[in-house]
C-alpha cells in the first residue's frame, strides 16, 4: 500500500514538473506575437504531448487527426504552440484585406482623359493592365450563332470567338486616405464606373472595362501611414466629412472580405 501510494505521489511530481517545463519551454521559444497563449494552453500541450499525441508538424502530419483531437476546444488558440498550424503573419494588415465595392454611373470619356497620363500634382497613381472581355457585353445584342461539327473535327480550328477582344483595364489608386464616402466622391468626379474602398483608408477608382472591381489590393501611395495600425488610428468618427446628414455606414454599397 505504501509503495502505491509513493508510485502515485512519483507520478504526480512528474506530471507537475512535466508541466512547469512545458511551461518554461513555452515562455522562452513561442513569443506571445506567434499567437501562442502560454497561459492558456501550457496545461493542454503538456497533456498531449507526454500522451505523445502530438508529435507530428505541418511537414509531417501523420498525427494531424489525433492531435487535433487532443488539443480538443483549445486547437485554434494552441495549435500554433506545437508547430501544426501556421503561426499569424506579423506584417499583414487584415484592414487592406477587407473592402467596399460599389458600382458608380460612370463617364468612361471624362476617367480616359483624366487616367490617360499620372496626375501631375500626384493625387493617384493610376495602373493598367490587359484583360481580355466579351465584346458583346458592352455593344448591341446581335444574332446567336451555333457551331455543329462531327466528332471526327478539330473543333478548336473550327472554332473562334469573334467577340473576344483585348483592353486595357485602368485603375486609379488615390495618394490619401480618404473616408468611404470621400473615395466614391472622388470617383466618382473622375468618370469612374465603380470605386473599392479598403478598410485601411486606401481608395481605389476602377475604370468602366475592368472586372471584378479592379485590383483587389491595397496599393496607395501613403496609405495607411502605418501597417500595424487598425482603422481607429487613422479616422477619428467624429472628424470624418460623410456630407450632410450622411452617417459612415449610410451607403448602398456591396462588401467584400478578401485573403491577398
Amino acid at each position: 500500500m505504501v509503495h502505491r501510494m509513493a508510485r502515485r505521489d512519483r507520478t504526480a511530481l512528474a506530471l507537475q514538473l512535466a508541466v512547469i517545463c512545458v511551461l518554461l519551454l513555452l515562455g522562452l521559444t513561442v513569443p506571445p506575437a506567434d499567437g501562442c497563449n502560454e497561459m492558456v494552453c501550457a496545461s493542454i500541450v503538456s497533456k498531449c504531448m507526454l500522451t505523445q499525441s502530438c508529435k507530428c508538424d505541418m511537414k509531417s502530419c501523420t498525427c494531424c487527426k489525433e492531435c487535433a483531437e487532443c488539443l480538443s476546444y483549445l486547437y485554434t488558440e494552441c495549435c500554433s504552440c506545437l508547430e501544426m498550424c501556421p503561426k499569424p503573419n506579423e506584417t499583414s494588415n487584415e484592414l487592406s484585406k477587407q473592402s467596399h465595392i460599389e458600382d458608380l454611373e460612370g463617364f468612361p470619356g471624362l476617367y480616359d482623359a483624366i487616367t490617360l497620363e499620372q496626375d501631375a500634382q500626384g493625387r493617384w497613381k493610376v495602373f493598367s493592365f490587359p484583360i481580355d472581355i466579351d465584346a458583346a457585353l458592352y455593344g448591341p445584342k446581335g444574332d446567336t450563332k451555333y457551331l455543329v461539327h462531327s466528332t471526327d473535327m478539330d473543333l478548336k480550328a473550327k472554332y473562334t470567338d469573334p467577340n473576344k477582344i483585348t483592353v486595357n483595364c485602368t485603375v486609379a489608386y488615390q495618394a490619401q486616405c480618404m473616408s468611404w464616402n470621400k473615395c466614391k466622391e472622388s470617383c466618382r468626379t473622375m468618370g469612374a464606373s465603380s470605386y473599392r474602398w479598403f478598410h485601411d483608408g486606401c481608395c481605389e477608382c476602377v475604370g468602366h472595362y475592368c472586372i471584378n472591381y479592379g485590383v483587389n489590393e491595397s496599393r496607395c501611395r501613403d496609405c495607411p501611414e502605418n501597417k500595424e495600425h487598425d482603422l481607429d488610428d487613422f479616422f477619428n468618427e467624429d472628424e470624418l466629412d460623410y456630407g450632410d446628414s450622411v452617417g459612415p455606414m449610410d451607403n448602398s454599397a456591396a462588401v467584400e472580405s478578401t485573403n491577398i
